[in-house]
């Protein structure tokens, strides 16, 4: 496994039919697509398609060795029965599956060891390296951090995971985690890309000196930076703001001086932080997969970053 792979990692919400419907056999490649280019590390959570990430991704990785590949799934959202369901789909929170379950929020020790327990079976595999407690900034951030990362901990010293952390959105719920949880890993989301770095000035420093491992995700802020037409994309999974348009381009312009893809920029731009440890990346797309894996093998030569700096575009 080359460093470049391993510096990348798959984030399985797209094998979930994020957005869009998405066949057994196209996940499946997708996955395949993955292992070839040297991908270890599988990122995947129940919310992801109500466990159709989990289910896809486990009977992927059980064809695999499992000391080969790193694997992290989430609690704090129980997938529980739909009892009022109308024969829809889910896809009012993103994910085109049918309504037949619902996410119960519930970061008590019971309700993280139950979760960790269903993943497992949804999986089929009897462990999973790393455990998020998932969007405690979304869904009540004071209870997620009182109850859910003390339950997340009982796991670790059970030996049930060997890792535990936060993935979340918001920074500032990234740094209580770390100042107020014992856990050894932060997912932050969208903050610290090309785009806008909110997480250099307090969360990086922080888990680099409290030895806490960093995985940027949405380094491609909802595909914005990885788009020929910004103001077509999306910021944050909306429209884009016209500021954000303008500062898109201007990122591309500077790129272009130095013949570097925009997106190869982007991909590559957290790892530049050495509190930074991987890239997490996802598509159900196998073309995508093999563009972000040349994005991330592409050679940048340094004065682009000083470039982008002199433009007072990155800190």
């Amino acid at each position: 496994m080359s460093t470049t792979s391993r510096r990348l990692g798959f984030g399985a919400a797209s094998i979930g039919n994020l957005y869009r419907e998405v066949s057994d056999a196209d996940a499946h490649a997708v996955l395949e697509e993955a292992w070839a280019g040297g991908i270890r590390s599988y990122d995947t959570a129940p919310h992801y398609g109500l466990g159709l990430s989990e289910r896809r991704l486990g009977a992927f990785l059980r064809e695999k060795p499992r000391d080969a590949y790193r694997l992290s799934t989430k609690v704090g959202r129980l997938i529980v029965p739909n009892t009022g369901r109308r024969a829809g789909t889910d896809e009012a929170n993103g994910f085109v599956v049918p309504d037949d379950h619902v996410r119960h929020w519930d970061p008590s020790l019971a309700g993280v060891r139950r979760s960790l327990d269903e993943s497992l079976g949804r999986l089929g595999l009897d462990r999973v390296d790393t455990l998020f407690l998932h969007d405690p900034d979304v869904y009540g951030l004071d209870e997620g951090l009182r109850l859910g990362l003390p339950g997340l901990a009982r796991l670790r010293e059970a030996g049930m995971v060997e890792e535990i952390g936060v993935g979340v959105n918001s920074v500032e719920a990234a740094v209580r985690a770390v100042r107020e949880g014992d856990i050894d890993v932060v997912m932050i989301a969208g903050r610290y890309t090309l785009l806008e770095q909110p997480a250099a000035e307090a969360l990086l420093p922080l888990c680099a000196k409290r030895g806490v491992r960093v995985l940027a995700v949405a380094v491609f802020n909802s595909g914005l930076l990885a788009s020929d037409n910004p103001a077509a994309a999306h910021y944050n999974y909306g429209a884009v703001p016209a500021e954000l348009v303008e500062r898109t381009e201007r990122l591309r312009q500077v790129c272009a001086r130095f013949e570097v893809a925009l997106p190869t920029a982007a991909i590559q731009y957290p790892l530049l932080h050495p509190a930074v440890d991987q890239v997490v990346v996802g598509t159900a797309r196998t073309s995508s997969l093999r563009a972000n894996l040349e994005h991330m093998g592409a050679d940048i030569p340094g004065e682009l970053w000083e470039a982008l700096r002199g433009e007072g575009l990155i800190p």
